[in-house]
């Protein structure tokens, strides 16, 4: 038989006033003062973890900033896009920009992607390295007019990267077809003729748009870029305007602002973690195909260059013929193109990302010109955005790649201009 409730109510309430009594107070306080003394730094780990907690929550955990004055745009992204009404959660125990950064390079996972590899060749001889993940196992869609995902990696990056390979896994899932722009000498490319590539020149990227589209002219083509290759698909979207062959873009943790960018980079810690270790990235590129160079360059003077201004000026802006890093850099700058673009682009950048200052990062232009959806976040660095405890799969940046390009290709032929 089960007690009557009264007799439970009235126990629990007899315990209760039993641990209020000042005699037991005392006691739970003197046997807590001695656990603080036998343990000293249990207080001050706890009053920091507190602290944390509270910065975490009210500091960092924050709706992005979307800046779009296209109403329609915004619209069909809030509609379609679950992601842009939700607070990013960085990772708890790694917040910091550049620790986001350089830690999306060494727990990323590294999918599983068979791509089959097409070498086209440019009209001055060069080479460019296609690698095609056809998705031909997937029936959603007919090969002919499957649509298709044109992806550029950053600076040094090929189709090997983990961001790539991860937003190719991404695609390929819901049936779509993807295509890795490898720039020249990179992802396995060979170098035949002394020319490289750079954020300001879009030539080759509207070859290999001709070529795409040649290939599969039902197929809608859809652009995404992630650091450099954001810039050069945002030049190429801008120079192209209204005779844009791609349905719309994605661009990711883009430099604005070049000038602005290189001095971001230059400051000290920013210099050691990054800026070098990319320079001489760059130099260990072009040193391996040194007798392409070595005639047109002063190849002893560029290979000394220990930051990437000071390559870009001894190389870069040389071998496509600017005066100066200076013009250069001004013909690479896509902060004030916004108004250029002609098809709808989604932009992602953190607020903290070492190589894009925030002050850099045009909102303004965004919210005066159709087009064009500037999504900013608090925190993620640069091709960061890890979220969960342990980011190796999944991060923010994949998810709105994934949930902007699934809805446009179904659904962007309605609603969008």
């Amino acid at each position: 038989m089960s007690e009557n409730p009264s007799n439970l109510i009235k126990s629990l309430y007899q315990t209760i006033l039993r641990y209020l009594r000042p005699s037991s107070m005392i006691t739970y306080l003197q046997n807590t003062l001695n656990f603080c003394k036998e343990n000293p730094s249990v207080p001050f780990v706890t009053a920091a973890g507190l602290i944390y907690t509270t910065y975490y929550l009210c500091s960092v955990v924050k709706k992005p900033l979307i800046a779009c004055k296209d109403q329609k745009l915004l619209g069909f992204i809030k509609k379609h896009c679950p992601i842009s009404t939700e607070k990013y959660w960085p990772t708890f125990w790694c917040i910091e920009s550049r620790l986001q950064t350089i830690l999306r390079v060494l727990l990323q996972s590294k999918p599983n992607v068979q791509y089959r590899s097409e070498l086209i060749y440019t009209a001055d001889g060069g080479q460019i390295k296609l690698d095609w993940a056809e998705n031909d196992s997937n029936q959603i869609f007919n090969k002919e007019v499957r649509p298709t995902i044109l992806l550029l990696p950053g600076l040094t990056g090929s189709s090997n990267e983990s961001y790539i390979l991860h937003m190719v896994t991404n695609a390929m899932n819901l049936g779509y077809r993807c295509v890795v722009f490898n720039n020249r000498g990179v992802g396995g490319s060979r170098l035949l003729t002394p020319r490289t590539y750079c954020a300001a020149n879009t030539e080759d990227l509207t070859f290999v748009v001709n070529h795409i589209k040649v290939k599969y002219p039902q197929a809608p083509l859809m652009g995404t870029g992630v650091s450099l290759g954001g810039m050069i698909l945002f030049n190429y979207l801008a120079k192209t305007g209204k005779d844009c062959k791609l349905v719309a873009g994605i661009c990711m943790s883009v430099a604005w602002n070049v000038f602005e960018s290189v001095l971001e980079l230059e400051r000290p810690i920013n210099l050691y973690l990054f800026n070098r270790t990319l320079a001489q990235s760059l130099t260990e590129l072009v040193k391996k195909d040194i007798d392409l160079f070595e005639h047109h360059f002063d190849m002893e003077h560029v290979l000394k260059s220990s930051t990437i201004r000071e390559f870009d000026d001894r190389f870069t802006a040389k071998m496509f013929g600017y005066s100066s890093w200076e013009e250069y850099y001004q013909e690479a700058c896509i902060h004030e193109k916004v108004h250029a673009i002609e098809v709808p682009v989604l932009c992602l950048n953190a607020s903290d990302d070492p190589f894009s200052p925030s002050h850099a990062i045009p909102v303004k232009d965004a919210n005066n010109h159709d087009n064009v959806a500037l999504v900013v976040t608090s925190h993620g660095g640069h091709i960061g955005f890890l979220e969960g405890i342990m980011p190796r799969h999944s991060t923010y940046m994949y998810r709105w790649f994934t949930q902007f390009m699934d809805s446009v290709f179904k659904h962007g032929k309605k609603e969008l201009p």
